[in-house]
């Protein structure tokens, strides 16, 4: 009597499922393996509508680690949110349309850079710590930036050649009228 692929196996590495039976033909007990074959069936694409197939019209597709991107690619498959707004904190609602080609489309940076008001407020941030960069030693850039915090028509200048829109200046002229008398953090 032979030995069967997955009794070979098991001799390597313990396989996780090993299906096997005996089997007499004639006066022969021949042993049988069954393979395993697992079939997910799931519309995974997020697209929702009538232009689906009908199931028996759908063919299985191989996934593995070297064909998975080429899988997601191919899918399409996306988010369509809408949530409450918590930036703004109004009860206001905002659509997202979330699309992912690929498994790093799923990373936070990748996320928030889908999403346009948090990729602004990212953005923003970004640059704040580019500054705090520079300023980290730099004490005449640090002194020229105390001066202009500090005077409001150098002040106005500035904000009139980086062209700040009236909205943006408005409140932060607010912020700034109430701590005009604070040096900033650094």
């Amino acid at each position: 009597m032979g030995i069967s692929t997955q009794h070979k196996l098991s001799m390597v590495r313990r396989p996780r499922v090993q299906i096997t039976y005996d089997v007499e033909i004639g006066n022969a007990i021949e042993m049988k393996e069954l393979p395993f074959v697992m079939g997910i069936l799931a519309d995974l694409s997020g697209h929702f509508g009538d232009n689906r197939q009908p199931i028996k019209n759908r063919k299985f597709v191989e996934i593995d680690r070297d064909n998975f991107g080429e899988i997601m690619a191919s899918i399409h498959p996306h988010l369509n949110l809408t949530v409450e707004n918590k930036l703004k904190n109004d009860g206001s609602k905002v659509n997202m349309d979330l699309y992912f080609q690929s498994m790093e489309d799923f990373e936070p940076l990748s996320i928030v850079n889908q999403i346009e008001p948090v990729s602004e407020l990212y953005h923003s941030r970004s640059l704040l710590k580019d500054l705090l960069t520079k300023l980290d030693g730099n004490d005449a850039l640090d002194d020229m930036l105390k001066k202009i915090m500090s005077d409001s028509s150098l002040l106005k200048q500035l904000k009139d050649e980086l062209g700040v829109a009236d909205a943006a200046s408005a409140s932060f002229g607010e912020t700034q009228t109430a701590s005009d008398n604070e040096s900033p953090a650094v």
